[in-house]
Formats: C-alpha cells, structure tokens, sequence
C-alpha cells in the first residue's frame, strides 16, 4: 500500500505543470516569485500531489475553481518545502466561504455559565481532516508578503502541529534530540509574549500568539514566512527554530 502510494505519488509530481497553472499560482501568491527555480519546481510537484489528493468544496454560494484551489494548495505546500513529508496525512478537505463566515462559539465563564454565539472567522483547522477558510482572506494573505499574516500559512501549521496528536504548539520534529531546544525557545518566546502584551510593550508577533502554544506556532510560521528580517533579528532563537523544522531561510528571499 504505501509503496503504491510512494510511486502514485512519484508520477504525480513528475507530470508536466499546465502553464495556466503557473500563471495563476504567479499572479495570487506573491511568495511563489521569491522562490529559486528548483524550489518552484519542487512545490508544483507537491502541489500536483495535493490537488490529486484533497477534497475542495465550496461554501456558502462559493463556486470552486482552479484559481481557488491553487492558490491555497500552493501555500500550503510552501509549509512542505525541503522536508520528508506525508502532506498533511490527516487532512482530507478544504472547506471554502467567499468571505469571513460566522461559527458558534462556546464561552465558559468563571461562575460555571456558559454561553454561546457567533464569532467571524477567516479560518480553522479541524482534527477530524478539515480546514476551513476565508477566500477574500486567503487572496488577501497571498497578496501581501510583508504584513505577517496569512490565513493558509496559520491554518496549515495547526495541521502540521496536530500530526503530534495534540494540537499543542509542538508538531513533529525531524530528529528527537530537536524537542528540548524546541520546548525551551517557544516556551520562553510564548512567555515573552504574554509578558510584554500585559505590561502593554510593542510586539513584533501578533498578540494572537499568546492565546495559548498551538496559537503561538500558528502566529510564528506566519511571521517566519512573511517578516523573516524582523524575526531573525528580533528572536534569533526562534527564527533558528523553525529554520531547522521548516529546513528553509526565507530570510534569504528578502535580503536581496
């Protein structure tokens, strides 16, 4: 089974990559032309191997397309570059809303009531082999590289971190001497958070981060993608993290 699914998987990412599909993932996703050739054609591979794969479907009078749905799987791909991976086993669907959409959301207060309402997303990342996303958001994310957010980046890394078996801002690691280093860095640098939000200092990561460590990770994959400069000088420790989990330094496509 899995060397059937090793050579599929093969044949899939040596196909030839429709030039239309080029244009379009060129066009929405900004980070795909800071790429070297070779890692370019790297993620069309993947990206062939994603579409093969995932389940697309459109929410809320939302028409699935090719422009949709490779704009997200070329982002989600990026998260796999350089690195031994079974592309986000647990997934199975991609659920997309035109815009940000309402979910219920369950508040347990102190005094034991509970309470429930509607809360706006752009996102989420389920266990049970769904992500769910905001098209306006995701073209939105794409389209600019420098502010630190990107909804498919975030929703993905919740993905990543889950193959753990709990989303708890500590995914799997490519070598098991990584998880002292690892638990050390974004505990201190979750810490930090938290501290400089509370006694109201500028942070450079968003202060999403410090809702708890499965958040914290989200939020720093998204500034390690798109505000590596900052990262790298500003927390060295964490950029040298997720440099060695992600294998990539994007600060290399930046400082040019």
């Amino acid at each position: 089974m899995f060397g059937f699914k090793k050579r599929r998987r093969h044949r899939l990412r040596q196909q030839a990559f429709p030039p239309e599909w080029i244009d379009i993932i060129e066009h929405n996703v900004i980070y795909y032309r800071m790429l070297p050739p070779e890692d370019q054609r790297e993620l069309q591979g993947l990206v062939q191997v994603f579409l093969a794969e995932k389940h697309f479907e459109g929410c809320g009078g939302l028409e699935m397309t090719d422009e949709i749905r490779l704009s997200i799987a070329a982002q989600a791909c990026i998260l796999l570059l350089h690195r031994d991976t079974d592309l986000y086993p647990m997934l199975e669907s991609i659920l997309v809303y035109p815009f940000a959409y309402v979910a219920p959301a369950t508040h347990y207060q102190a005094d034991g009531t509970v309470t429930e309402e509607g809360q706006a997303r752009l996102g989420e990342s389920w266990a049970c082999g769904a992500v769910v996303l905001s098209w306006d958001d995701v073209k939105r994310g794409a389209a600019d590289v420098h502010d630190g957010h990107n909804v498919v980046f975030h929703e993905f890394a919740h993905q990543l971190d889950e193959e753990s078996g709990a989303a708890a801002g500590a995914p799997v690691l490519p070598r098991r001497s990584m998880y002292m280093a690892w638990a050390r860095v974004l505990g201190h640098e979750y810490e930090r958070l938290i501290h400089d939000i509370d006694h109201h200092k500028q942070t450079l990561l968003d202060r999403y981060g410090a809702t708890n460590p499965a958040e914290f990770f989200a939020v720093v994959t998204e500034s390690f993608f798109e505000k590596p400069l900052e990262l790298k000088a500003h927390h060295p420790d964490l950029y040298e993290q997720l440099q060695l989990f992600y294998h990539q330094d994007p600060a290399a496509y930046y400082d040019k």
